[in-house]
């Protein structure tokens, strides 16, 4: 069984920093593309960032040029620096990694969330 361990979250003036990790534990081959959703009060779940295993990466125009994606493949661990925070950005950030499985192909995994609270 794979899950998901999100950390990072927390409650940040604006204008101020935060940086979210993700990381997968349990058995598996290893991991494909990973990214970064959020939801905010209201409103859908949207994709924030994206990373491929080979470092590609993919951003919404909201978030562009204030917040990085990265990883570290030796650890299978994703990062999300969030620089430049504004209120518009409080929402829960959720974690989803595509697994690799040595027998039973490619699944989609998410973690639980960590609320992101961006005060003006």
């Amino acid at each position: 069984q794979v899950q998901l361990v999100e950390s990072g979250g927390g409650l940040v003036q604006a204008g101020g920093s935060l940086r979210l990790s993700c990381a997968p534990s349990g058995t598996f081959y290893s991991v494909n593309t990973m990214g970064w959703y959020r939801q905010a009060p209201g409103k859908e779940r949207e994709l924030v960032a994206s990373i491929s295993r080979w470092g590609d990466t993919n951003y919404v125009d909201t978030v562009q040029g204030r917040f990085t994606i990265s990883r570290d493949n030796a650890k299978n661990t994703m990062y999300l620096q969030m620089n430049s925070l504004k209120p518009v950005d409080t929402a829960v950030y959720y974690c989803k990694a595509n697994v690799n499985f040595l027998i039973n192909g490619a699944m989609d995994y998410w973690g639980k969330g960590t609320l992101v609270t961006v005060s003006s």
